[in-house]
């Protein structure tokens, strides 16, 4: 039986923005994904923590990818406790989606510190990483372990210039975010007056 080919996408998406939605369809059809699954993460390991809480960040993303067949939402991450691992993530989802092939989509930037993930070796016998490329980032994809090399899809994507911690600034001046987000999260921010100072 051919295993349905699972895109997960995590991140705090504080908030979700078209870039974000760009990389997961580059990494959907780079890698003939079936479908991608947004995972929102409850308490990230490497960032701060988000600004808005989890429900609210977890509604944003729903809004976000209404609509998109092949797109959903994952909330494990936000029902667990402590500090989000993806191998806690994976595992767990595997033992529930036993027909189901993993890929883990990551930035160029995250590519070359996949060495320093929890039990990244581990982690490696179970997924697949798509890695999506970006102009100026440096590939060290030779400098990385053995195990990790042929466990990396490349993914080209269109450039697009927007960050969430940008989106938050511009809401704090009092600045307009139309176009760098889904109009429905648009919406959603400004009826919650989320990231205002």
């Amino acid at each position: 039986m051919t295993k349905r080919r699972i895109g997960l996408m995590g991140g705090t998406f504080d908030p979700i923005h078209l870039g974000h939605l760009l990389a997961a369809d580059a990494a959907r059809e780079a890698a003939g994904l079936d479908e991608v699954w947004f995972v929102p993460n409850s308490v990230p390991a490497h960032k701060p923590q988000p600004g808005a809480d989890g429900d609210e960040r977890r509604e944003m993303v729903e809004a976000a990818i209404g609509g998109v067949p092949y797109f959903r939402l994952e909330a494990s991450e936000l029902h667990r406790a402590g500090v989000s691992y993806t191998i806690d993530t994976v595992a767990e989802l595997q033992a529930l989606h036993p027909d189901a092939a993993f890929y883990w989509i990551v930035g160029a930037d995250m590519r070359n510190s996949l060495p320093t993930w929890r039990r990244i070796e581990e982690l490696a016998e179970r997924v697949t990483f798509i890695c999506l490329e970006r102009p100026g980032e440096p590939d060290e994809t030779a400098t990385l372990p053995a195990f990790l090399q042929p466990k990396l899809v490349r993914a080209g994507m269109p450039q697009i210039g927007v960050s969430s911690t940008d989106i938050r600034a511009r809401r704090r001046e009092g600045r307009s975010i139309r176009f760098m987000v889904p109009e429905t999260v648009r919406d959603y921010i400004e009826r919650k007056g989320l990231y205002e100072s």
